[in-house]
């Protein structure tokens, strides 16, 4: 591709926490390689639809001040050898708002996406939709959600990349509207932008960091780091997808073992060892399988569950994408984020691996004021439809439906130190009016030992015995 990305503004605003970039400094963060799309020519007047007077001139001292004609800039890009759509916005072009023209070069990229099989890659800084062009303008909202949809229907990723400001209508829909959300450090991210919000609004809410601890974007990354992290995501969803379909996607094979344990002599022996301090965790065995990943973060719906690992990663040259209990009890936005990263592994056809390591679902009051019940019913619903294989490693404890959820019905394996049951031994014996005493033989009676449920038919095999 042509080498083309000179930096003809830059901006920087005192008290802000993140440096503004105009889009071509933008663009030449994350490629030295890219070459502008063309784009569909309209007829417009001086003023605009609306003949808003001073319209006209405020474009021409936009284009004065930014050696740009629109608020963004479209092209073909390689980010460190990776082929994508690049979209990237400028902000002091009246705000990097969007009108009937940006509308007209965003469905174009969006079209040459779809037409070269390539993902889309969007560098945002935008404060929402034109006044000086009205409904017009606020129309390419829906304009860019039928292109977005139209890309995941044809299975290709689009990554955003937030930088100061994404507000408005560009943030939830180029922006929220991604498969993964970057965002630069501190930079302002939200609907309501900046003049708009109530006067008592807590800032932290509408930065990056505030966004990131309520799940609604994946990372924080430095811009020095932006460009090898870009890559590291266009390499694990996939680049550039075949036009013909290909083979069916091979199954994630079964992690390595850690150690060789033996077999569990009874029930509670292997409930014991599957609650141990020291036994292998999820983390460990991401380490061991994945040399690179990247983890997707939040359910999109304000939570975040740091007992559930997401992402994508590399393991013998292929992408898997994973979703890992780290042994506590399942939030609500864990399913949730589970069901996200399924779904998305599905639309792009990269098999999935999960780890499965929970005492069950959280039972608090606040884990069913927050949904319980319906994102359990969603991780469910997520697993049944995937058409990729899914594959299941329980590596601790199996408890109840919150494991299952995340279980695939016919590709599990269990290690031996692990077990899976109906209810842990303690409810079971309560519920059965048992006293303490009985828990073992209870435990024993449950079959849920790991030669228990592969004697059952339930698993394929015991990983570590």
């Amino acid at each position: 591709m042509a080498e083309r990305t000179p930096d003809r503004a830059s901006e920087r605003t005192p008290g802000r926490p993140s440096e503004r970039t105009s889009a071509r400094a933008a663009i030449a963060t994350v490629t030295d390689e890219f070459t502008e799309l063309p784009f569909p020519a309209r007829d417009f007047p001086l003023d605009g639809p609306l003949a808003w007077e001073g319209y006209g001139a405020s474009r021409a001292r936009a284009t004065e001040r930014t050696g740009e004609d629109e608020s963004v800039i479209t092209g073909l890009a390689e980010v460190a050898g990776r082929a994508c759509v690049l979209i990237s916005f400028e902000f002091g072009f009246l705000g990097g708002s969007l009108g009937l023209r940006t509308g007209d070069r965003l469905e174009a990229a969006y079209a040459a996406a779809r037409e070269r099989r390539l993902p889309l890659v969007s560098l945002i800084a935008t404060g929402g939709s034109r006044m000086q062009e009205g409904m017009l303008a606020l129309g390419q909202l829906q304009r860019v959600a039928r292109q977005s949809a139209l890309l995941r229907e044809a299975g290709l990723p689009q990554i955003a990349v937030l930088r100061d400001p994404t507000t408005g209508g560009g943030w939830a829909t180029l922006g929220a509207g991604a498969d993964v959300v970057l965002a630069l450090p501190g930079v302002q991210i939200g609907f309501a932008g900046s003049r708009v919000r109530p006067v008592d609004a807590d800032p932290a809410a509408y930065r990056a960091e505030g966004q990131l601890a309520a799940g609604q974007i994946d990372a924080i990354v430095r811009r020095q780091d932006l460009r090898g992290v870009l890559a590291g995501w266009l390499t694990l969803l996939g680049g550039a997808r075949p036009e013909e379909p290909g083979p069916a996607p091979v199954p994630a094979p079964l992690p390595s073992p850690f150690g060789d344990s033996g077999l569990p002599a009874d029930g509670w022996e292997a409930v014991s060892r599957a609650r141990a301090a020291d036994r292998p965790r999820a983390e460990a065995y991401l380490d061991a399988y994945f040399p690179h990943r990247q983890a997707l973060v939040g359910d999109r719906c304000g939570g975040v569950d740091p007992g559930m690992l997401c992402g994508f990663g590399l393991h013998a040259g292929a992408s898997y994408a994973y979703a890992a209990q780290t042994g506590t009890a399942t939030r609500p936005a864990g399913y949730r984020t589970a069901a996200r990263l399924i779904r998305l592994a599905d639309r792009l056809g990269i098999p999935v691996l999960t780890l499965i390591d929970t005492p069950g679902a959280a039972n608090d009051a606040a884990a069913e004021r927050e949904g319980q019940g319906a994102a359990i019913a969603d991780a469910f619903a997520a697993v049944a439809s995937a058409r990729v294989p899914v594959t299941t490693l329980v590596i601790g404890e199996g408890g109840s439906g919150g494991a299952l959820a995340l279980t695939s019905p016919d590709r599990m394996w269990v290690t031996a130190d692990s077990y899976f049951s109906v209810i842990a031994p303690e409810p079971a014996a309560a519920i059965l009016k048992r006293p303490a005493s009985e828990v073992r033989r209870t435990a024993s009676q449950l079959r849920l030992r790991p030669q228990d449920l592969v004697e059952l038919g339930v698993a394929r095999g015991v990983l570590g015995a």
